[in-house]
Order: C-alpha cells, then structure tokens, then sequence
C-alpha cells in the first residue's frame, strides 16, 4: 500500500485441508455429531492458505466462512475478545490443525471486535447516558430551586448556596446544566456509538480483526470509518482483517481481498466482486435520475 508502514505482526496462516481433516476423522472414528464445526467450513471451499497485507479483507455472502475465519485466526493466536465466538466441541481439534507465520511479536493489544462487541458497547454507552440524564434532571431540579429560592447572605456559611443562587440566575437553565455538568457524556445514536466503539478500542501498533464492522453504520460513517482504519494501517502501526460487505471497506487503498464466494477462494480486486458490480449497474441504469 502507498506511503503503509510495512508492519506485518501476521503474515500467513494455514488451515486444515480436506485431507488433514479425512485424517482427523479417521482418528477420532466417530460420527454422531451433528457438527463437526469448524472442520468441513473451509475445506470446501479450498481455502487452506491466507497471505496477509497490512489491510486484509473477506468477502462474501451470508455462511460462506467469512467469521469463520476470524474466530479461527484469533483462537490460534489468543486474541483477546470481550464477546464469545462461535465454537463447538471440536474447535479445539481445529486449532491444532492450523498454523501461522509472523513478522514479529503479536502485540498483547491485538484483538478481535465483533458486531457483539459493538452492540455490547453501545448499550454500556446508553446505561452511562441514561445515568447521566438522570443526574441532568436532578441539576434541573436544582436550578430551579436555586433561581426562584428567597435567599439572603447571612454568614460565609451560606457562601456555596450564594454561588449556586447567583450561577442560576445568571444563566439559562442549558448553561446552567452545561456548567454543573462539565464531565457529561454526549448522547450518541446508535450509528455515532458503533463508530465511536472503533476509533476508541482500536489504538496504535497493534494487530485487529474486524467482523463487519459497518453494522448500524450509515454510509457516511462507513465512508468515516473506511478513512479511520486506512488512516490506523497506514501511519499508526496497525494491521486489520476485516470481513465485510461495505463497499466503502472494499474500497479501501491496498487492501488484498479475498472473495469467499469463489469455490476456491480468489484474490480479487474491488471492483470485480459481484456486490459491487450490482451496485455500479444499477446506479448506472438511473445515471439519469440523479
């Protein structure tokens, strides 16, 4: 990528085949699971190998393997996670069967945020608001006691209420409000909050795997977030997978996309995968309505 910092913490990863998995199932001479999950996944779409850039990108449709991937790659590298992924009795079997090389230390950072995470997040953030708001009412309260209070200055014992009278009647209830409540957390809808989630969890030198992150995104904060993350890979350090649908993510400067709908699996550019060709026929088709 163009002027991207060459910081490879991840630079290839291996999963199991179709034969190494026959071979485990050999062994294990069982078959009265009804998941052997993760096993079977990827095999059958013949992708066994990933080669990593600074930005990494999936691509594809609902149930190809894309999350897969990324609970699979944070498992074998102990990935921290706030959520839990999807896993299975033989998860752990899966895990031994792969492998990985790096560039360097993982650092103790690196993480996998999920649209779990996100929502997780977004509620934290609503439970703090609404402790806020109830803090805010209390203020008002006060503010109107102390703006219509009959009040006289007797002694410097009345000093504190002197200040909070004068305050209230100097201002109008919002800066009143403004002034008392100096650490007040801003509301944020719930698009605002999954951005803010990402620009606060994701820090410098690290490595991250991101599972969809323009859920509940609109499109200029995808378009936002796209710039954010280009902007983290590029000058702060940080290497990102990503499994998206977004075209805006797709877009992205340098990433290399591999595109999970192929049967096998395909490097491909942006403009080649089949979403994004939808959407520039049909924007093209009504070129003459905009």
């Amino acid at each position: 990528m163009d002027g991207m910092e060459e910081l490879m913490y991840l630079t290839e990863f291996h999963f199991p085949d179709s034969e190494e998995e026959f071979n485990f199932f050999m062994r294990i001479k069982r078959t009265c699971y009804d998941s052997f999950y993760p096993f079977q996944v990827l095999s059958a779409i013949g992708f066994s190998r990933m080669d990593f850039e600074p930005v990494t990108i999936l691509y594809g449709g609902n149930g190809c393997g894309k999350s897969t991937v990324l609970n699979v790659i944070a498992g074998k590298l102990g990935l921290k996670r706030r959520t839990l992924g999807n896993s299975s009795s033989f998860f752990g079997d899966y895990l031994e069967l792969c492998s990985y090389e790096t560039g360097g230390r993982i650092p103790r950072e690196s993480c996998i945020l999920t649209s779990d995470d996100v929502f997780d997040f977004m509620l934290d953030l609503r439970t703090l608001n609404e402790g806020i708001d109830r803090k805010r009412e209390e203020v008002f309260e006060e503010y109107l006691d102390a703006k219509y209070a009959e009040f006289h200055f007797r002694s410097m014992e009345d000093y504190d209420r002197l200040k909070q009278v004068n305050l209230a009647r100097s201002k109008t209830q919002s800066k009143y409000v403004r002034k008392r409540l100096m650490d007040n957390v801003r509301e944020h809808s719930n698009g605002e909050s999954a951005f803010l989630c990402f620009t606060e969890r994701i820090r410098e030198n690290a490595l991250y795997l991101l599972d969809e992150p323009e859920n509940s995104l609109s499109a200029a904060r995808q378009q936002e977030l796209a710039q954010f993350l280009e902007d983290s890979a590029r000058f702060f350090g940080c290497q990102l997978v990503i499994s998206t649908h977004s075209p805006f993510l797709l877009a992205m400067r340098g990433a290399k996309i591999y595109d999970m709908s192929e049967n096998p699996v395909d490097v491909k550019r942006w403009t080649q995968l089949e979403s994004v060709r939808t959407y520039y026929d049909f924007f093209k088709k009504h070129k003459g309505e905009f």
